[in-house]
């Protein structure tokens, strides 16, 4: 089989103007933390210090929220259609800068190029979009006729889709006629503060949304500050449980999306090519830093054997390396944190007795690299089986009949996607309906639409966010 050899096709660095110090977004100005304390943020691909960003502190959080809840008065006072302008203008704005947002994308969080080019930036534009659209329909949501708005939502955003949960959170929250603070992930942070730009560039009105930057201290100060009416978090479901811990007993009203183990279920009778396309893009896709990525494939047994050959020929075809390069397939890992929770998590499958596989790839000499990997063998006792690894690591598990495809891939504390892979639309309702996980794909894997809602049973979470129903957790209702 021939092999064919790609040219670099390197996106330019040119179109972004990176800040060497940032500041906190609060009340429509950047200001310095009130104790001057900053971290830098580094590009996970080469190392260096991309720019240095402040620190908030409890004081600087108090602001914050005091200056949304300042703004709430006048914002929740204006008609929806009103509120739709501003959001479309965002919208707009997003989508006339998304070449440079894509390339600030790749560079903070080490994502190919691609994978923020087409999929990231697209889908944060389509979100504003469509809650724009919502603004001045809220009577007809189904939440009754005259819905309220909750007041300011504290929001906290995970570092694999920085600007893409930056969208699922602020759009339906000013939809619906609320204020904001919102505190990105520590190790991706540029893209919050880029977009709080694009908030003075769309002539939004001052402390309707104000970003803090900072790490897992500041988050905890934004949960627990007494004027947050809303809490939205997406992350690891050991920090989910703790925010839980912190708001049980308050008013506060909180949608959880937390971390996954989906089960990617291929029958016989699958289209194998199909499959093994969806099987690539369900782990691979963004290093495998996807809460509902298919990191547990499910495979019955009449066709293991075909199923791995044409997947390990599919992943020999992976091309790692810069995530400017439009060629890249997998980027850098996100941090050197992650990379070794990656590691450890590879070697206990390894100890465990699981056999594992990648295929020949050199890895750059510099940054955070993990080459796609696979394990067979493994049963549902291996770790590398029960908990999330969130990097490029594949489990492979086999079964015979579909009620012990039901019972594997149900077995598992977490419940926030699954994948169908079959020709039977009989089988694939019937699946769909024992499977115990919030999002259920057929005959694919990984798509995302604005107005399809998204969420988790059991430790993935609870609380819904996108489309109609994304509304309800912003509306006092």
């Amino acid at each position: 089989m021939p092999v064919f050899e790609y040219a670099p096709a390197p996106e330019s660095r040119a179109v972004v103007d990176i800040a060497p110090s940032y500041g906190l977004f609060i009340d429509g100005e950047f200001g310095e933390a009130v104790d001057g304390k900053v971290f830098k943020t580094l590009s996970p691909s080469s190392e260096e210090v991309l720019s240095e960003v402040a620190q908030a502190s409890a004081e600087d959080v108090d602001r914050a929220v005091k200056a949304a809840r300042k703004a709430f008065t006048t914002w929740s006072a204006l008609p929806g259609s009103e509120r739709a302008k501003y959001l479309f203008r965002i919208a707009r704005i997003i989508q006339e800068r998304s070449r440079e947002l894509a390339v600030l994308e790749s560079l903070d969080n080490g994502k190919p190029i691609r994978e923020s080019r087409d999929s990231d930036l697209p889908l944060v534009a389509a979100h504003f979009f469509y809650y724009a659209g919502w603004a001045d329909k809220l009577a007809y949501a189904g939440y009754g006729t005259d819905p309220k708005p909750l007041g300011v939502a504290g929001q906290i955003i995970p570092w694999n889709f920085p600007l893409l949960m930056l969208a699922w959170k602020i759009a339906p929250a000013l939809a619906t006629g609320n204020t904001v603070v919102l505190k990105p992930a520590e190790t991706t942070p540029l893209s919050a503060l880029f977009f709080a730009d694009i908030c003075r560039q769309a002539g939004l009105p001052k402390g309707v949304v104000n970003i803090i930057t900072g790490d897992g201290s500041t988050g905890a100060e934004l949960v627990a500050h007494p004027g947050i009416d809303k809490v939205a978090f997406t992350g690891s479901t050991e920090v989910g449980k703790a925010i839980a811990r912190t708001v049980a007993g308050t008013k506060k009203k909180v949608t959880l999306e937390l971390g996954g183990k989906a089960a990617n279920i291929v029958f016989d009778d699958a289209p194998i090519d199909q499959a093994v396309e969806g099987i690539i893009g369900g782990i691979f896709f963004n290093q495998g830093h996807v809460c509902c990525a298919g990191s547990r494939l499910l495979v019955q047994e009449s066709v293991q054997d075909e199923l791995l050959d044409a997947l390990k020929r599919r992943m020999g075809t992976l091309r790692v390396g810069d995530p400017l390069d439009k060629n890249t397939d997998i980027g850098a890992i996100n941090s050197a944190e992650q990379l070794a929770r990656i590691r450890a998590l590879a070697d206990a499958g390894e100890a465990e007795g699981a056999e594992r596989w990648a295929p020949q790839c050199e890895l750059p000499s510099s940054g955070y690299w993990f080459a796609p990997t696979l394990f067979t063998g493994v049963t549902q006792a291996h770790r590398i089986a029960r908990e999330e690894i969130f990097g490029p690591v594949l489990s492979v598990l086999t079964f015979r009949t579909p009620e012990e495809a039901v019972a594997k891939a149900n077995n598992t504390p977490y419940g926030l996607s699954a994948g169908i892979w079959t020709e039977k639309g009989s089988r694939i309702l019937w699946m769909a309906n024992k499977l115990r996980a919030g999002v259920v794909w057929s005959n694919t894997f990984n798509k995302f639409d604005p107005a399809s809602p998204f969420g988790g049973y059991k430790e993935s979470g609870y609380g819904r966010e996108g489309g109609r129903h994304g509304l309800e957790a912003y509306l006092d209702v």
